[in-house]
């Protein structure tokens, strides 16, 4: 089994990949609502993830704006999923984003070398032009841009998919 990849490996491959980003440090925060202070040090589109497996253990991460709603009884028929999707467990979190619940992030992507997680990422937090991630940790916030974030994920080996999953 491949090292998880921390922090500074992100940022280390985001430098490699000419991808510019800003990284701000600032004190864990676990939930949208605890960084309701931070938005206007850091401007762009704020981000929710909901890791999600389906019926046939197949793990998808919804990436959405931070006060998005997602109707998880009915998103399995928007992202493909086999039946209703329930929340992955904070193990298969782990193995497979290489984050613990309270830093899910897009990021992430960077740790599912066997790629067993589908990236979605919602049409309407893609409007906004710098996403806002945790970089594998909740303790900062790393502002990418929209169009960067994509070509991070593809250079990762996944083809994130941009789909309105939020009501």
């Amino acid at each position: 089994m491949t090292e998880t990849k921390t922090a500074d490996d992100l940022f280390a491959f985001l430098d490699e990949l000419g991808i510019p980003y800003e990284n701000r440090e600032h004190r864990a925060v676990f939930t949208v609502a605890e960084g309701d202070d931070l938005r206007e040090e850091i401007p762009g589109g704020h981000t929710k993830n909901l890791f999600v497996k389906d019926k046939k253990s197949r793990y998808f991460l919804l990436t959405v704006e931070e006060y998005a709603t997602v109707d998880l009884k009915q998103v399995h028929n928007l992202i493909g999923a086999s039946g209703r999707v329930s929340f992955g467990k904070p193990d298969a979190m782990m193995d497979y984003l290489g984050v613990e619940p309270g830093s899910v992030t897009a990021l992430g992507a960077i740790n599912d070398t066997a790629h067993q997680v589908t990236f979605i990422l919602d049409a309407d937090l893609m409007e906004n032009e710098t996403i806002n991630c945790h970089p594998l940790r909740n303790t900062a916030t790393t502002s990418i841009g929209r169009d960067d974030l994509l070509r991070f994920i593809r250079a990762t080996g996944h083809e994130p998919l941009v789909l309105k999953v939020t009501a």
